[in-house]
């Protein structure tokens, strides 16, 4: 399992203290899976670029796949670009990939067998190693975790126990994408408010 793996089981946890939206989650995905391909050697840090490493990617297919979109020639692309390109529906992606491990499965909700189906997670060692990260307080994890909400409010960018300036950096930039996301949603919701007014009348 990988980071982002571990990630997305937290968040699909049965009694989540706080609802993961799709794109919160994504974006600390893809931060997870940059955070696992600097842990393998895949790719280093300069600043705020993403640098091919010497090393392999893990033998991970999403991580692979991730791995195999880093720009390898210069200008090298930022953290944050990284986070919106290859963040883009990656929570259904990860959703797809751990329902055909056996790691989530869907379920019928309700009494009627026609009834809306729903994702849930299966007991299995997967399963129970990332709950484990997260109750042991992992600070790369909690710290992912924190930046979509899942441990109560949104986290600044100081991330208590992260001792690493390449993990801090990465973190923090997810921190800024998903305040970025939600600014974008409440702009939406605010014009859209404006706009039914305006055909409702006075």
């Amino acid at each position: 399992m990988t980071t982002a793996k571990d990630l997305f089981i937290i968040a699909m946890d049965p009694v989540p203290e706080h609802t993961v939206g799709q794109g919160d989650l994504s974006l600390a995905l893809a931060g997870a899976e940059l955070l696992d391909l600097i842990g393998a050697g895949a790719v280093t840090v300069e600043g705020d670029l993403i640098v091919p490493g010497g090393a392999s990617a893990p033998d991970d297919r999403l991580l692979g796949e991730a791995a195999a979109q880093i720009t390898r020639q210069p200008p090298h692309e930022r953290i944050e670009d990284w986070l919106w390109r290859r963040g883009r529906d990656l929570a259904a992606t990860y959703q797809d990939a751990l329902e055909k491990d056996g790691e989530l499965t869907q379920r019928r909700s309700g009494l009627l067998p026609f009834g809306p189906r729903r994702v849930e997670l299966v007991d299995t060692p997967g399963r129970r190693r990332a709950i484990g990260r997260r109750e042991e307080g992992e600070p790369v994890l909690a710290a992912l975790a924190s930046a979509v909400g899942l441990d109560g409010e949104r986290s600044g960018d100081d991330e208590p126990g992260l001792d690493d300036e390449t993990v801090t950096t990465v973190v923090a930039t997810v921190n800024e994408a998903v305040m970025e996301l939600e600014a974008v949603r409440q702009r939406r919701t605010i014009e859209n408010t404006a706009f039914a007014n305006v055909w409702r009348g006075p």
